[in-house]
């Protein structure tokens, strides 16, 4: 019997080497796991002593007995509230798209990164009480996003994107910072693609999914046997990077130790592997992001001062979808256009009422969440379009918080376009256009063709538009 200390997590599996990597990090998040071989097994679990006090349950797609699927929405019905995460070796959309209509809470792609399972565990479980279309997941559904398909036209956000567009050219360091969820990640690939790198490689590492100093490890490598464990040489991932670009997420999160090293690396261009009598000069581009306020972290000697002004020669800040509730329609109507591309989903609208519901609520998953929210929403619908019954959680959020957001008279709120500036003003005539094009290459996902016949104009007055505006072409 589990103790009232100690959470309880079901693992459907019948591969035992997966079951005892999974069963150890799952006691590393003080949970005991109980095991289930087969279909037949985790139903019969469900009714013990052991069963009636499961936290989670995590079920692999190949789990004998039945379609993966089926056992989902049975377990679903015998335990509503229960958590489900899948996990899949298939990275394609449709097993998504199955898993979630079936009932699971969340997906992951196997190989899972340990962190990025515990981290998508305890969000299932601390979001257990949310239901429907504000369960988070943790895969993502979208591909890279060049810097004109990337929707929004709130000035802060347009003024972020700009400096971003600008710097894409340089080799300077680039320091993205913003809440969970605001697309810093998305603007890091976009600065990478944009470069004269784009053609090089480009590697991201999540500086506060790693334990202890593996981090020294993993960016600048080691020789064999420069600490207990290092049977072989490992290349770190700046070397593996040479020419091109790496981006840290979470770089706040950098041991003070890692930060000597990286600071060597940005004043000099060069690293020593741990273990190694020799050092490498590389050219290598390093994009920062970071979810809280470096100056702060600096104020507070958690964060070096001269690395933090090392990595912030560009400084972009991006503002959180709240601030910036006049994109969410034209975010929406984007999102839904690339879901329509995925296997299982199909083409959906989305009414102008539901899309008031989705700007009255307040998003504290930033874009990410408005992502989410909308997948959920396109696998569950059974119509042309989405209405706010397919938002029944936001609904009831705005309802209970009694201060719905008011229509923008005189904005174009149905495409994403804001003709009115924050002080009450028409915005100029040469940023709107500027913002019609930018949206008509993102829908028409860079057929400049297409966007030309669409707007009415020709081909080349379109790239002639393009310079005047400062718009880089996608085509």
């Amino acid at each position: 019997m589990a103790q009232n200390s100690t959470k309880l997590l079901m693992l459907i599996d019948d591969e035992p080497a997966q079951c005892r990597l999974i069963s150890a990090l799952a006691s590393r998040a003080g949970y005991r796991t109980i095991f289930a071989r087969d279909a037949e097994t985790a139903i019969a679990t469900l009714g013990t002593q052991d069963g009636m006090m499961l936290d989670a349950i995590i079920l692999d797609h190949w789990a004998p007995g039945t379609e993966s699927t089926e056992l989902v929405a049975e377990l679903k019905s015998r335990r509503p509230a229960l958590p489900i995460l899948m996990l899949s070796a298939d990275a394609s959309v449709s097993e998504a798209v199955e898993a979630i209509r079936a009932g699971a809470t969340d997906y992951l792609i196997k190989p899972v990164a340990p962190e990025q399972m515990l981290q998508a565990l305890a969000t299932a479980v601390e979001s257990s009480k949310q239901t429907g279309e504000l369960q988070p997941l943790s895969e993502k559904i979208s591909t890279p996003l060049a810097f004109e398909e990337i929707i929004g036209a709130a000035p802060a956000f347009r003024a972020a994107l700009a400096i971003a567009a600008k710097a894409a050219r340089a080799r300077v360091p680039v320091l993205i910072e913003g809440e969970a969820g605001v697309g810093k990640e998305v603007i890091a690939d976009a600065i990478h693609a944009a470069s004269p790198r784009a053609k090089q490689p480009y590697l991201k590492v999540n500086c506060g999914a790693i334990v202890g100093n593996l981090l020294d490890s993993i960016l600048f490598g080691h020789e064999r046997g420069a600490f207990t464990g290092a049977f072989d040489r490992k290349i770190g991932l700046l070397q593996q990077a040479e020419g091109g670009t790496i981006f840290l997420d979470e770089v706040d999160r950098i041991p003070p130790e890692t930060q000597v090293r990286l600071l060597r690396f940005l004043k000099t261009s060069e690293i020593q592997p741990l273990g190694s009598p020799n050092s490498f000069r590389l050219d290598v581009r390093v994009i920062s992001a970071t979810n809280r306020s470096l100056e702060q972290e600096v104020r507070k000697e958690r964060f070096r001062e001269d690395l933090y002004y090392r990595i912030n020669v560009v400084q972009l800040t991006i503002p959180p979808l709240r601030d910036r509730t006049g994109d969410i329609p034209g975010l929406a109507r984007h999102f839904l256009t690339r879901l329509a591309l995925q296997p299982g989903l199909r083409s959906l609208g989305i009414t102008d009422e539901a899309l008031h519901l989705l700007r009255s609520y307040n998003w504290p998953g930033n874009v990410r969440q408005l992502q989410s929210v909308l997948f959920r929403a396109a696998v569950m619908c059974d119509r042309d379009a989405l209405t706010c019954e397919e938002f029944p959680q936001i609904s009831t959020y705005v309802a209970e918080s009694g201060t719905p957001r008011p229509l923008m008279s005189g904005s174009t709120e149905g495409i994403g376009i804001t003709l009115y500036s924050e002080d009450g003003n028409l915005r100029p005539l040469e940023e709107i256009e500027a913002d019609v094009i930018r949206l008509a290459i993102g829908h028409y996902r860079g057929r400049m063709t297409e966007v030309a016949r669409r707007l009415g104009i020709g081909r080349s007055t379109l790239y002639r538009k393009l310079a005047d505006l400062g718009i880089d072409s996608a085509a």
